[in-house]
Protein backbone atom coordinates (compact mmCIF):
# COMPACT_ATOMS: atom_id res chain seq x y z
CA UNK A 1 0.00 0.00 0.00
CA UNK A 2 1.54 3.73 -1.48
CA UNK A 3 0.24 6.68 0.84
CA UNK A 4 1.39 9.60 -0.89
CA UNK A 5 1.61 12.89 1.33
CA UNK A 6 2.41 16.20 -0.35
CA UNK A 7 4.60 18.79 1.17
CA UNK A 8 6.46 22.15 0.51
CA UNK A 9 9.29 21.81 3.53
CA UNK A 10 11.71 20.92 1.16
CA UNK A 11 13.71 17.14 2.08
CA UNK A 12 16.21 18.99 5.08
CA UNK A 13 12.99 19.91 6.52
CA UNK A 14 11.26 16.63 6.65
CA UNK A 15 14.02 14.67 7.55
CA UNK A 16 14.42 16.90 11.00
CA UNK A 17 10.74 16.55 11.69
CA UNK A 18 10.51 12.83 10.89
CA UNK A 19 13.59 12.33 13.09
CA UNK A 20 12.25 14.65 16.29
CA UNK A 21 8.54 12.88 15.74
CA UNK A 22 9.28 9.11 14.85
CA UNK A 23 8.28 8.18 18.43
CA UNK A 24 4.90 9.73 18.14
CA UNK A 25 4.16 7.17 15.03
CA UNK A 26 2.97 4.61 17.13
CA UNK A 27 0.28 6.97 18.87
CA UNK A 28 -1.31 6.56 15.15
CA UNK A 29 -1.76 3.07 15.74
CA UNK A 30 -5.73 1.90 17.08
CA UNK A 31 -5.74 0.23 20.61
CA UNK A 32 -2.14 2.49 21.69
CA UNK A 33 -0.78 -1.21 21.27
CA UNK A 34 1.82 -0.95 18.67
CA UNK A 35 5.44 -1.06 18.70
CA UNK A 36 7.59 0.95 16.57
CA UNK A 37 10.93 0.87 15.42
CA UNK A 38 12.96 2.78 13.56
CA UNK A 39 15.93 3.29 11.17
CA UNK A 40 17.55 5.26 8.47
CA UNK A 41 18.82 2.98 6.06
CA UNK A 42 19.48 5.98 4.24
CA UNK A 43 18.46 9.71 4.05
CA UNK A 44 15.43 9.79 2.24
CA UNK A 45 14.31 6.53 3.43
CA UNK A 46 13.11 5.95 7.19
CA UNK A 47 12.25 1.85 7.91
CA UNK A 48 9.71 1.18 10.02
CA UNK A 49 8.97 -2.29 11.90
CA UNK A 50 5.78 -2.39 13.22
CA UNK A 51 4.60 -4.75 15.74
CA UNK A 52 0.28 -5.16 16.32
CA UNK A 53 -2.31 -7.14 16.81
CA UNK A 54 -0.05 -9.90 16.30
CA UNK A 55 1.71 -9.20 13.52
CA UNK A 56 4.63 -7.75 12.12
CA UNK A 57 4.40 -5.06 9.28
CA UNK A 58 6.91 -3.27 7.81
CA UNK A 59 6.74 0.32 6.35
CA UNK A 60 9.06 2.91 4.79
CA UNK A 61 8.66 6.66 4.55
CA UNK A 62 10.51 7.62 1.22
CA UNK A 63 11.14 11.55 0.91
CA UNK A 64 10.63 13.37 -1.82
CA UNK A 65 10.75 16.78 -2.64
CA UNK A 66 7.64 17.62 -3.37
CA UNK A 67 5.66 14.82 -1.44
CA UNK A 68 6.49 12.12 1.45
CA UNK A 69 5.44 8.22 0.49
CA UNK A 70 4.31 5.93 3.13
CA UNK A 71 4.89 2.37 1.99
CA UNK A 72 3.03 -0.35 4.11
CA UNK A 73 3.79 -3.90 3.46
CA UNK A 74 0.20 -4.84 4.91
CA UNK A 75 -0.27 -8.67 5.22
CA UNK A 76 -3.00 -10.20 3.01
CA UNK A 77 -5.17 -11.11 6.43
CA UNK A 78 -5.01 -7.31 6.86
CA UNK A 79 -5.79 -6.18 3.91
CA UNK A 80 -9.67 -5.56 4.94
CA UNK A 81 -8.34 -2.78 7.35
CA UNK A 82 -6.36 -0.79 4.36
CA UNK A 83 -8.79 2.15 3.62
CA UNK A 84 -8.83 2.63 7.55
CA UNK A 85 -5.05 2.51 7.85
CA UNK A 86 -4.74 4.76 4.69
CA UNK A 87 -6.84 7.02 6.57
CA UNK A 88 -4.68 7.73 9.67
CA UNK A 89 -1.70 7.71 7.54
CA UNK A 90 -2.67 10.45 5.72
CA UNK A 91 -4.17 11.96 9.07
CA UNK A 92 -1.41 11.32 11.45
CA UNK A 93 1.45 11.71 8.57
CA UNK A 94 0.15 15.19 7.65
CA UNK A 95 0.63 16.19 11.69
CA UNK A 96 4.15 14.46 11.77
CA UNK A 97 5.03 17.31 9.18
CA UNK A 98 3.41 20.11 10.62
CA UNK A 99 5.48 22.22 12.90
CA UNK A 100 5.52 22.37 16.20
Amino acid sequence: MRVPLPHNLGKEEVRRRLRERSHEIGDAIPGGMAQVTTSWPNEDCMALGIDAMGNRIGAQVLIEETQVIFEVDLPAALSFVEPMIAGAIRKKGQKLLEAK
